[in-house]
């Protein structure tokens, strides 16, 4: 086999060849080839170390780019040759590793030092200060008690410490938010005579800014001797920080007037937190204007801020023309502008925000790469324009670019979703995100309860609990929501139990959620406690005590609030006028009640909805209007609403109007041509009007489209477990004695009572056979019926339906409550109905 020899390479004359070594001198080589024992040997030998310079170098390029990789390469390099580096490489290397953050090796090697100066213990103490601020894989706390340590030994050690090395601790406290061990470090420089300088005078100030204590920021700034540029916008980064954007235009004045250059930093900080400033239109201008004179109006900085700060307070068309005045746009530019858009509110039209998306796709045309935040904005945008389509192709990008687990992104995706009637998307988004951050939780907690999965968002907040996550108070909002919507006693008290023990019963979104969780279960008084234990009342918390007032028959009371609401100027809000035109709907003041809902929109800037439309139909049908009530409709704009026709047929069917009933049926008919609760009336007022044959053509027609009418069903929450019963199944034993039960007390009723007579009979109990009486099929007579013989005497009795109470039940369970001297509450889809003495909260009107 031949073998051929490499050529050798020639010198470059630009490298310096190392002079050789006189003392030995290599023989020739030979062409006797080495043995193979004789290779082993030659790999064992150690390779010789580079210069030191060399390996400054490369230290120095090491912490310059914070490789850790490339600090332990040479670390390993010097270790091989056996090289034994002085005090200067030792230090650069203890920079590195405290640099990249990697503050065990930094610890180790610092231990094995055998000299130290005050170079390796600021490095150190600097190192512990840098991970305190959250860099670190240790916690804040821990680091900042670590550096201080090192300080104490320091000063243990004798050694002279500097400026530098009280920078690095006040740092380290800083970072931390320790004050108390800050304003000891403060002390202490004051004592040494180092506080004159401007370099320390910044260290401190920026402590106390970044432990919000900003009397100490401005005792010291106006006390220091000696100020700089980084003086003044520190001071003025600790307002931007503490949110006062007032004090800091002031300061920002202030500085101009002193002569202080303003620079990117100072002018971009303050544009960020007038952004946040409503009603200051001058303030903004001036401060472009400045931006402008000063030549900063392109830089990217500066600019994306004022992009950020106009776009916030729907200067849509000021934030347009100062993006595109900015050459080269990055991603902070970009992400900026689709952030404006996503800003804007619900007024725009969704046209205008179209243009976000198109400033997404001109990002990726240009090959930049966005960032997590540009992804959130512009989900956010699909978000708000329903454009589910183009939010599953930026998904698509979203995992192209790894953000899959980023849990801000994957909590608009989850609420894109959900918005979409998507959840099963939304719960792979879920399942896809590390799930470290409560907000993941809580918007799929609000994504299931939005979708009427009311038990899987509870079954959720279980497994929140076991995993050992704390819930915020949005969370148990949304809880407290689905506890609402199931109407389960027990589970509601628990979930308010658990939230005075957190802490968080404190909080006014928990208090407001509480107010219509126990109106939905029939509390009122449980509402009106929480109501009065809240101790910052907001707009919400006002109407929603109003609507519990006026769902529960206490209409008296929620006009008497919401005349309280103004005396304490408490701004109205949708859910309050709803609850007045319930009220006066009920009391039959019909003049009051147009007088609130003309009120709205010319005194309050509220557009009515259609619940509030439905509220003044039932308003003018309650005191006999019908005809008035139908030409409202017309003339309200929302003629193809099934709301306000559903309330129109309701009054035709108690007023015996059939000629009216039949042709408002018939629009249902045509308006919710898959809804089988329109059919199931139109049949009951063709049957009502003798129109037989076209009631057999009703049924026919449902028939056809493949729907049956709903079953009613009706549950009740006794001894901790929930019972259902469904109208007209007596395939449960159990109902054999609840049927039984209701028997024994409907003969109880009549014995004491004169007003049964006939009547009550005629109303289902001619069969004596047990569960074949047409009052034995309703279900929310049974779950009466059980709970009367389960609750004791003085506790009243709750049930829930999912229908319409008839009026046979309606009637029954008035006479309930006057013979057995109970209050009985029942909630069905339209009201709520407290029986007590023989009336109810109704008025016989529902």
């Amino acid at each position: 086999m031949l073998l051929h020899r490499r050529r050798r390479p020639k010198p470059n004359p630009l490298l310096r060849k190392s002079p050789p070594t006189p003392a030995r001198i290599s023989p020739p080589p030979t062409d006797r080839r080495s043995s193979p024992a004789e290779a082993p040997r030659a790999l064992n030998r150690r390779r010789p170390p580079l210069e030191p310079a060399a390996y400054a170098a490369l230290l120095r390029a090491a912490s310059r780019a914070r490789s850790l990789p490339l600090g332990k390469l040479t670390h390993s390099h010097m270790l091989r040759a056996g090289y034994r580096p002085g005090l200067f490489l030792r230090n650069n290397l203890l920079a590195v590793y405290c640099r990249c953050g990697d503050m065990r090796h930094a610890r180790l090697l610092f231990d094995g030092m055998p000299r130290r100066d005050a170079v390796t213990w600021n490095t150190l103490i600097a190192g512990y200060s840098s991970s305190s601020g959250g860099g670190g894989s240790t916690g804040g706390g821990a680091t900042t008690r670590l550096a201080l340590a090192a300080f104490r030994d320091a000063r243990r050690d004798g050694v002279a410490v500097d400026r530098f090395t009280y920078a690095a601790v006040l740092a380290a406290c800083g970072g931390a938010g320790d004050g108390r061990h800050g304003r000891a470090a403060h002390g202490m420089v004051v004592a040494s005579g180092l506080a004159e300088t401007a370099f320390l005078t910044n260290s401190v100030i920026d402590m106390y800014a970044k432990c919000g204590m900003i009397d100490e920021v401005r005792l010291v700034f106006d006390r220091a001797e000696e100020r700089d540029e980084a003086s003044w916008n520190l001071l003025l980064s600790a307002y931007v920080r503490m949110g006062w954007p007032e004090v800091a235009v002031h300061v920002l004045v202030w500085m101009h007037r002193s002569g202080v250059k303003l620079d990117s930093f100072a002018l971009g900080g303050i544009l960020k937190a007038c952004s946040e400033l409503e009603g200051s239109e001058d303030v903004r201008r001036m401060l472009h204007g400045c931006v402008v004179k000063v030549g900063l109006d392109l830089d990217m900085f500066v600019g994306s801020a004022m992009v950020d700060m106009y776009a916030k307070n729907g200067g849509l068309e000021e934030a347009i023309k100062v993006f595109d005045c900015i050459p080269n746009q990055n991603v902070v530019v970009y992400s900026a502008m689709i952030a404006g858009f996503a800003r804007l509110g619900n007024d725009p039209c969704p046209e205008i925000r179209i243009e976000a998306i198109r400033l997404f796709s001109n990002l990726l045309r240009m090959r930049i790469k966005p960032s997590r935040f540009t992804f959130k904005s512009v989900l956010e945008v699909c978000n708000l324009t329903n454009a589910l389509h183009c939010g599953r192709q930026i998904h698509a990008h979203v995992i192209f670019n790894g953000f899959q687990e980023d849990e801000f992104i994957a909590n608009v995706l989850i609420n894109l979703y959900s918005k979409a009637r998507s959840v099963n998307d939304s719960l792979r988004c879920f399942h896809m995100t590390p799930k470290q951050d409560v907000f993941t939780w809580t918007s799929m907690i609000t994504a299931f309860a939005d979708n009427e999965n009311f038990e899987k968002s509870l079954d959720l907040f279980i497994e929140l609990l076991n995993v050992g996550n704390e819930p915020d108070q949005f969370t148990l909002s949304n809880v407290m929501n689905a506890c609402a919507a199931l109407s389960i006693p027990v589970t509601c008290k628990q979930i308010h139990c658990y939230t005075v023990k957190s802490g968080l019963d404190q909080f006014t979104v928990c208090g407001n959620s509480q107010i219509a969780m126990y109106r939905s279960m029939g509390d009122l008084k449980a509402s009106k406690k929480t109501f009065e234990q809240i101790t910052c009342l907001d707009t919400l918390s006002w109407s929603t005590m109003v609507l519990s007032y006026a769902v529960h028959g206490h209409e008296n009371e929620a006009l008497l609030l919401l005349q309280k609401m103004k005396d304490c100027r408490v701004g109205i809000n949708d859910i309050a006028f709803l609850a007045v035109l319930i009220a006066c709907s009920q009391l039959g003041l019909a003049d009051e009640g147009f007088r609130h809902y003309d009120s709205m929109k010319s005194e309050h800037g509220c557009a009515p909805n259609s619940k509030h439309k439905a509220s003044v139909v039932d308003l003018l049908c309650r005191v006999g209007k019908i005809a008035e009530a139908e030409d409202f409709i017309l003339r309200s704009g929302s003629e193809n609403d099934p709301i306000l026709w559903h309330a129109l047929l309701r009054a035709c069917r108690i007023h015996g109007d059939k000629e009216r009933g039949i042709k408002t049926g018939e629009k249902l008919m045509e308006l919710e041509p898959f809804a089988a609760r329109s059919y199931v009336v139109l049949y009951n007022l063709y049957m009502d009007a003798g129109k037989i044959s076209l009631a057999m053509r009703t049924r026919g027609l449902m028939r056809e489209r493949g729907m049956s009418k709903e079953t009613g069903i009706s549950w009740a929450e006794f001894g901790g477990s929930i019972h259902c019963f469904a109208d007209g199944d007596n395939s449960c034993l159990q109902n054999t004695a609840v049927h039984t039960r209701l028997e024994e007390l409907l003969i109880r009723v009549k014995q004491k009572t004169e007003r049964g007579g006939t009547d009550i009979w005629e109303l289902g109990f001619q069969s004596r056979k047990v569960g074949k009486n047409s009052l034995g099929r309703h279900g929310e007579l049974l779950g009466v019926a059980l709970g009367l013989s389960t609750f004791p005497s003085s506790a009243p009795v709750t049930v829930m339906k999912n229908q319409r109470i008839s009026w046979e039940s309606h009637e029954t369970l008035k006479l309930l409550s006057e013979g057995e001297n109970r209050e009985i509450i029942v909630r069905d889809l339209t009201h709520f109905h407290h029986f007590n003495q023989g009336s109810c909260s109704c008025r016989d009107y529902w």
